[in-house]
């Protein structure tokens, strides 16, 4: 994994993105061990506070399990609850901004649809 270039956001923003589109693109699954803090720190080139940090909000929400000495582990339905809070953010955040600028540039929805 490496850190897309998005300076407006935190690094532990960004590290939650890239361990979330993972999830969601299945690399990991339900009950997948994650790598460990150290290890993903040096694999991004983070601090491993930032990473412990990233991986806390996981936890936080439910979607990363601990096992004392042993790891971080994919929480079961941790796919299912990133879909239904991607979707509604898509939704409720960033469709609103396409669909102005689609009209403000005359695009109609039908273009995009291939055969249309």
């Amino acid at each position: 994994m490496t850190l897309a270039k998005t300076p407006a956001k935190p690094i532990y923003v960004r590290i939650r993105e890239e361990i979330g589109n993972a999830i969601l693109a299945g690399r990991y699954r339900d009950g997948d061990a994650l790598p460990s803090v150290r290890a993903l720190a040096a694999e991004m080139g983070a601090n491993p506070l930032t990473v412990a940090k990233a991986y806390q909000g996981f936890q936080d929400d439910g979607l990363v399990t601990v096992r004392r000495g042993v790891g971080m582990f994919v929480a079961k339905g941790a796919r299912e609850r990133l879909t239904s809070a991607e979707r509604m953010r898509f939704l409720e955040e960033e469709w609103p901004e396409i669909r102005a600028r689609m009209e403000r540039l005359g695009i109609d929805p039908a273009q995009l649809v291939p055969g249309s």
